[in-house]
């Protein structure tokens, strides 16, 4: 956070907040220190005070949707153009590309159909 006289939003407290809590979860703080810590950044006025309070943890990582990418994502689309130019140089007759590429493509979709059925099974059962 920059300019510390500046006054903290209710998000950057809530954000410093879940900071705190993570690293109470991961036992960087006692449960007293975390309580005590908890305190002030709920009440905090300025981005000074938040700072003060998070600033001896770890920077959290601001990257996590790109790591919840598929790393295989760029293999699987070299793969199925690499396939589809075989298929054209060879006289492009039937076109049988299709079942690698969809079956491998399946790969891609069932993970996120999976969860969000089970969530969907959760809500209503």
């Amino acid at each position: 956070m920059s300019a510390p006289d500046l006054l903290a939003s209710d998000a950057e407290r809530d954000a410093a907040a879940e900071r705190l809590r993570r690293a109470g979860g991961e036992g960087r703080l006692a449960p007293e220190e975390l309580e005590e810590r908890l305190g002030v950044a709920l009440s905090a006025r300025t981005r000074g005070e938040l700072d003060a309070v998070v600033g001896d943890l770890p920077a959290t990582r601001r990257g996590r949707r790109r790591s919840a990418r598929r790393p295989d994502l760029p293999v699987y689309l070299a793969v199925s153009l690499l396939l589809v130019a075989i298929w054209a140089l060879t006289g492009m007759g039937y076109f049988w590309p299709v079942w690698p590429i969809l079956g491998w493509g399946i790969s891609f979709v069932m993970p996120h159909g999976v969860r969000a059925c089970r969530r969907g099974h959760r809500l209503h059962a």
